[in-house]
């Protein structure tokens, strides 16, 4: 089961409270005598090492440098940031629909070279097609209840997608081969969905992998996630958005995509399961 966005963000909190007691303990410090030397007061150390009060980013770095781990400092001022922004509630991102959502992210994809994209549920935002994304889109909005500006978010989707036919942008794409099952729209939408597919794998820039149902892996289904640049994460929760910039969170999405890639099957043998699935459509 995934955990709840809110869990996700308390446990990132409770792990840097942690890495800074260790910090802490690893120099030889109490945390009295770590309170003397940057002039707090000692309850201040005990709030922070129990996450009871999420240290500013300032604290985080005169921390590290009173404990002689200046180098630890970037990292660990990267996790406080992603733990205070990594939970945006759909409702919230689609209270005034979903083109804005859509909008929202185009100078992130314009700015992106190499994406990283794992989804074990839906076919990717990228390669979906005018009438799978407003299937798809109409049932997203029907269930959260936003504004119905669907037909404005499916044309906002498709500019998006223009990033696929820049010089020099690089896809590396990894489906379970459920999704190729999963029925979205009729049978005439998914048929154009999976043909569609077809096409985009002669693309030079894109590699789209398709990970075997019956494959022998050593890694489970994962929810939904983008990497851009390897840089940043964006996991997609029924509830929530959680984007992850700590660079060490960051490293584990860009192991499990190497590690996803390892299990896919490419080109012909990608071909014949995405047939398969458009002949089991009649």
């Amino acid at each position: 089961m995934t955990e709840s966005p809110t869990a996700a963000v308390q446990a990132a909190r409770l792990q840097l409270a942690a890495r800074l007691r260790e910090i802490r303990k690893d120099a030889g410090l109490t945390s009295t005598e770590l309170a003397r030397r940057l002039d707090w007061y000692p309850s201040k150390v005990s709030r922070i090492e129990h996450a009871r009060t999420p240290p500013a980013i300032a604290d985080i770095r005169v921390w590290c440098a009173a404990c002689g781990a200046e180098n630890a400092a970037d990292d660990l001022v990267a996790s406080a940031q992603s733990a205070d922004s990594m939970y945006l509630e759909w409702r919230r991102l689609q209270r005034t629909g979903l083109r804005h959502l859509q909008e929202s992210r185009v100078e992130l994809y314009e700015r992106t070279r190499l994406f990283r994209i794992y989804c074990s549920t839906v076919i990717p935002g990228f390669l979906q097609t005018p009438s799978y994304a407003t299937a798809l889109l109409n049932s997203i909005s029907r269930f959260h209840r936003t504004p119905n500006d669907v037909e404005q978010a499916v044309e906002a989707r498709m500019r998006r997608s223009r990033v696929l036919f820049i010089n020099g942008n690089r896809f590396s794409v990894f489906v379970e081969e459920s999704v190729l099952r999963h029925r979205i729209g009729d049978a005439e939408t998914m048929a154009g969905q999976l043909g569609y597919l077809l096409t985009l794998m002669s693309l030079p820039s894109v590699s789209l992998g398709v990970i075997p149902l019956a494959a022998d892996r050593p890694l489970w289904p994962l929810e939904t996630f983008n990497v851009f640049d390897d840089t940043r994460v964006h996991v997609e929760l029924l509830t929530a958005a959680v984007k992850i910039t700590a660079p060490g969170e960051v490293e584990q999405y860009v192991r499990a995509s190497r590690e996803m890639a390892e299990l896919a099957v490419y080109g012909g043998s990608a071909r014949d399961l995405i047939a398969d699935a458009i002949a089991h459509l009649r």
